[in-house]
């Protein structure tokens, strides 16, 4: 088994600075194996947010995977935007816009969705559907297959011949997980906020997912009462035709 925690959208620039401590602290206490971050760490891709951003991320626990959303690319410095758009980002928190971590029981692949072009929606391109396929049709059969991006719902059917488990995505600011995404026998865990004051209906939150080839189970662990605390819990078994809901976590 395996244990990933889920964050996205920390939104640093408009951070709630009190879920700061308690999530780290939660997180060190869960020990997961694989911290994976689905995107927008920044509010608006400032140098000083960026680094903010790399301060915090160096006190969470290591492994990570982390993802730009389109919060990380700048909206106001037209120049940099369209010119430079991910040099904040590859500056302070990874020369690697697209990363993975591989073991004998997951991949987890980070694919780029954020563009110049684009103020909130996303993109995937051919180019980077040929590279993750190359790298997940290779692997053996035992090998739970996880990819993640910002945006949600992108145009990843191309990628189902190549057995995909797991999709991880945020940007909505909405927790929740789908059991079947269209043409693809893939589970869709969306993650909402884990630290920006925009949280909409929900507080703040971070998914915790146990990985199993033949089960998962996905925690949410929201912020009350000064601390991150498990919320609800669902688990899914493995279906010739997909993912579908189990008994309780």
């Amino acid at each position: 088994m395996r244990v990933l925690a889920h964050l996205s959208d920390l939104h640093f620039g408009r951070v709630e600075r009190a879920a700061l401590e308690p999530l780290r602290r939660r997180l060190i206490e869960l020990a997961p194996d694989l911290v994976v971050i689905s995107g927008d760490l920044t509010q608006r891709a400032r140098a000083r947010q960026f680094r903010e951003a790399r301060a915090f991320l160096d006190t969470l626990p290591r492994p990570q995977i982390v993802v730009p959303g389109n919060h990380d690319v700048p909206l106001y410095n037209l120049f940099a935007r369209f010119l430079w758009p991910l040099a904040g980002y590859r500056r302070n928190i990874s020369a690697e816009v697209e990363p993975s971590f591989v073991d004998e029981e997951i991949a987890v692949l980070g694919i780029n969705t954020a563009r110049s072009f684009v103020f909130k929606g996303g993109r995937v391109s051919e180019r980077q559907l040929a590279r993750v396929a190359r790298q997940l049709c290779g692997l053996g059969g035992g090998v739970t297959r996880i990819v993640v991006t910002h945006h949600p719902h992108m145009a990843l059917a191309p990628l189902a011949h190549c057995g995909i488990d797991v999709l991880m995505a945020g940007h909505l600011h909405d927790a929740h997980v789908v059991e079947r995404v269209p043409g693809m026998a893939a589970l869709m865990v969306q993650a909402g906020t884990a630290t920006s004051t925009r949280t909409r209906e929900e507080p703040n939150s971070f998914n915790l997912l146990r990985v199993r080839r033949e089960r998962i189970e996905v925690e949410q662990h929201v912020l009350n009462g000064g601390g991150f605390r498990r919320a609800s819990a669902e688990a899914f078994e493995r279906r010739p035709e997909g993912w579908r809901r189990s008994a309780a976590a």
